[in-house]
């Protein structure tokens, strides 16, 4: 039972929010995030169309689907960040949701390699705004024992957005065209921002910390207006933030653990489609189902499993928010090589399921151990800094680095047989007009290999991934203690 100030006995406060209530914003994020990466992601699905109609070479596509977008994606997210430590999160999430549904609509106007860079670039200042905020709203909305259930579920929007985007992408440039693809998943984006502003109630800071420790009487039950809007207090320092969560060797080998893990992802994933047209011959609406279906419902198992089953087994040992990402990507590692290998397209696919469930479980886990190392006035600008280092070095180079090898590659494979230049003969991954059906086939042939090869290079730094949180669990728990006392005395000197 919590007490008063006066020492008198008094009842728990009653829950601000209801538990469906916090399920239906928690989902209604989801639906955003959903959006954030179809818009982000539908590039992969169609981006061999895009090279063919542009005449773009891989380094270039991987540009478009990395660093234009990461740019100002990963600058601009921590100053929108440090707004949200301080004003609505909803009225920037909603902002931002406008901004990024705008220029991906935008996207399907460019006649060129620069105008797509630009509305690319475009997008992704809108979707600085979204998971800084969402984030801290999420550690808000739930208490610190089901934030990695929670922020999984939250990062459940991956998959789903990978997808629809890639299922509703390849059908639509297949049926339609390219540009008809950025038109039409662009626009819907915007109902989702008036769900949201209509919807969900900016809770106040720290609203699931206060009534956790209240429920437990370690503080005396407050009165007052919960509903009342944020105080506009000063946050920490960013210096500050970044110590926290960079400065113990767990959370650092944690952060490190993320940043590898989907520096290979993006780039494999911006590769993946287009190998199985180059290799296997097939089209748009086919590999986007089966990299919208088959890969979506792994990758989305994956991810909620990661959170879950951490929240589970983390109450026996703090270990298990490193443990578990490392089992997972060690595993995924060399059943992905697998599906990459194999000569026959159908089993391949098939194969998509498996790595698929142990790959994604290293996000839920992550960033609950990030939200649980801050304070409550630090989550915006924890997660906006984590996501600085993640995308400006994961989403800007792991795309242009994969293009970058599968070009290379290619380009060495085409020299052997003396046929002349790989990107004069071969552009687009074509043989140019008018030098003959051998150069064709010679062209087809050589980006096929580099692709699969490029791809294979690229999916061994998984394994890479997997030994950072392996170092992580090795003084994970005691760091996380470290960091819960040191918010706990800063709470007290509040």
């Amino acid at each position: 039972m919590a007490v008063t100030d006066a020492g008198a006995a008094a009842p728990a406060r009653k829950p601000l929010f209801s538990d469906g209530y916090k399920q239906t914003v928690l989902w209604l994020l989801v639906l955003a995030y959903t959006f954030n990466f179809i818009d982000r992601t539908i590039i992969a699905t169609i981006g061999q169309a895009i090279k063919v109609d542009l005449k773009l070479t891989d380094t270039e596509l991987g540009l478009l689907g990395g660093l234009a977008f990461a740019l100002l994606y990963t600058a601009l997210g921590i100053p929108i960040a440090r707004v949200a430590e301080r004003h609505s999160r909803i009225n920037i999430i909603t902002i931002a949701i406008v901004i990024w549904s705008g220029f991906t609509a935008l996207c399907g106007m460019a006649n060129s390699f620069l105008q797509l860079l630009l509305f690319r670039v475009g997008v992704g200042v809108g979707e600085a705004g979204l998971s800084p905020p969402a984030h801290s709203l999420i550690s808000d909305y739930f208490e610190p024992k089901k934030r990695a259930s929670a922020l999984s579920i939250y990062s459940f929007g991956i998959p789903l957005g990978s997808m629809f985007g890639a299922v509703a992408g390849g059908w639509i440039a297949q049926n339609l065209d390219w540009r008809m693809a950025f038109f039409m998943v662009g626009l819907p984006g915007l109902i989702v921002a008036i769900l949201l502003k209509v919807f969900v109630k900016e809770p106040p800071r720290g609203y699931s910390d206060r009534l956790v420790a209240e429920q437990a009487g370690d503080v005396p039950v407050t009165e007052g207006d919960e509903t009342a809007p944020p105080v506009h207090a000063a946050p920490p320092s960013i210096l500050a933030v970044a110590k926290r969560i960079f400065g113990r060797w767990g959370f650092f080998h944690m952060v490190a653990g993320i940043t590898l893990a989907s520096f290979a992802g993006y780039g494999v994933g911006q590769y993946s489609a287009p190998y199985f047209i180059r290799q296997f011959g097939l089209d748009l609406a086919t590999v986007g189902i089966i990299f919208g279906l088959i890969g979506g419902v792994a990758s989305g198992a994956g991810t909620l499993l990661g959170g879950f089953l951490t929240d589970w087994a983390a109450r026996k040992s703090g270990r298990w928010y490193a443990l578990v990402p490392a089992i997972g990507l060690l595993i995924a590692c060399p059943l992905y090589i697998l599906v990459y290998t194999r000569p026959d397209w159908k089993i391949a696919a098939a194969l998509l399921l498996l790595p698929g469930i142990f790959h994604y479980t290293y996000l839920g886990p992550t960033f609950g151990v990030i939200q649980n190392a801050v304070s409550l006035r630090m989550r915006a600008t924890a997660t906006a800094l984590l996501f600085f280092v993640l995308n400006l070095i994961a989403l800007g180079f792991g795309p242009p680095f994969c293009g970058w090898c599968i070009d290379m590659i290619s380009q060495h494979l085409f020299a052997a047989q003396n046929l002349g230049s790989f990107f004069e003969m071969c552009p687009g991954g074509i043989g140019r007009e008018g030098a003959g059906a051998a150069i064709d086939a010679a062209c087809k042939a050589s980006v096929a290999k580099g692709t699969q090869q490029g791809i294979i290079l690229n999916l061994l730094i998984y394994g890479w991934a997997g030994l950072h949180y392996l170092l992580a669990a090795i003084t994970l728990p005691k760091d996380m203690a470290a960091a819960l006392r040191q918010t706990e005395m800063e709470a007290a000197g509040a």
